[in-house]
């Protein structure tokens, strides 16, 4: 490769890492998102592993919106792209309800094939381990995340790469794993997961977690209570259209509060 080529792919790989940063610092710094957008389109550039000279994409500038929590960008973002980027799960990850909550009231104008798939898709291996949204909310406990992807159609059963569901992520953390196994059950009608034979196995911890009732039904022992199936029926009679702010009309229990009131705000 002549010297005068080879120096100028190293200037302009040099150049695009100081553009690329002063992109993330302005972000970080919740500037205007007119300003943030002049500098994505018309100076900002990032050094692709090709070779190749680009400009950062609208998905692309929304993990750095989601990242830093900045909502006003997030909003303009998801509104310019539908982008195949875990966007969902990143929202999640950092606990970005508010920006979460926009990307989901947009979704609900895509036709309902488009939005399911969106919804439940699964991130790759290497970053989300291909879990869904709804797996990392599990996972990490992040009960009004998992309420919001919920109440706006996502699966509650659905198996990630590995064929977990997410019943078999719930988090460790008694408080946590209540929540999130609430919010669960009140979307699953039919329940299916990996680790039933576990809770069969170790019955005196899980029972006393759990109560008797829910452990009991969880383990296939006894029919759902009455109150859930009931819940579940009345959830079911909402059409998508008019989820989450439906939800409102019903008797949801006090340790569901999610559903009542950050869901529809």
């Amino acid at each position: 490769m002549p010297r005068d080529l080879h120096s100028r792919d190293y200037y302009s790989q040099k150049r695009c890492k100081k553009s690329s940063f002063a992109f993330y610092l302005a972000v970080r710094e919740l500037l205007p998102v007119w300003l943030l957008e002049d500098m994505r389109r018309m100076e900002v550039f990032h050094w692709e592993e090709s070779g190749r000279v680009s400009a950062y994409s609208a998905s692309e500038a929304l993990l750095y919106a989601l990242v830093h929590d900045h909502r006003p960008y997030g909003a303009h973002l998801f509104g310019c792209c539908r982008a195949s980027a875990p966007h969902l799960a990143m929202a999640v990850r950092y606990n970005r309800v508010a920006i979460l909550r926009g990307i989901l009231h947009t979704l609900r104008g895509f036709p309902a094939g488009e939005r399911r798939r969106y919804l439940n898709r699964t991130g790759c291996a290497r970053v989300e381990g291909g879990k869904t949204p709804v797996h990392v909310a599990c996972e990490l406990g992040r009960a009004e995340c998992l309420a919001l992807l919920l109440a706006h159609g996502s699966a509650p059963d659905i198996a990630d790469s590995h064929g977990n569901t997410p019943l078999d992520t719930l988090p460790n953390t008694p408080e946590l794993l209540m929540v999130c196994l609430d919010n669960l059950l009140l979307f699953t009608p039919v329940l299916r997961f990996r680790l039933q034979p576990v809770l069969r196995a170790e019955v005196t911890p899980w029972r006393v977690l759990l109560g008797d009732r829910t452990f009991d039904w969880l383990t296939g022992r006894t029919p759902p209570p009455l109150s859930v199936t009931a819940m579940q029926t009345a959830i079911g009679c909402i059409s998508p259209e008019k989820l989450p702010e439906g939800l409102r009309e019903l008797p949801v229990p006090q340790r569901l509060q999610p559903l009542d009131t950050s869901l529809c705000t």
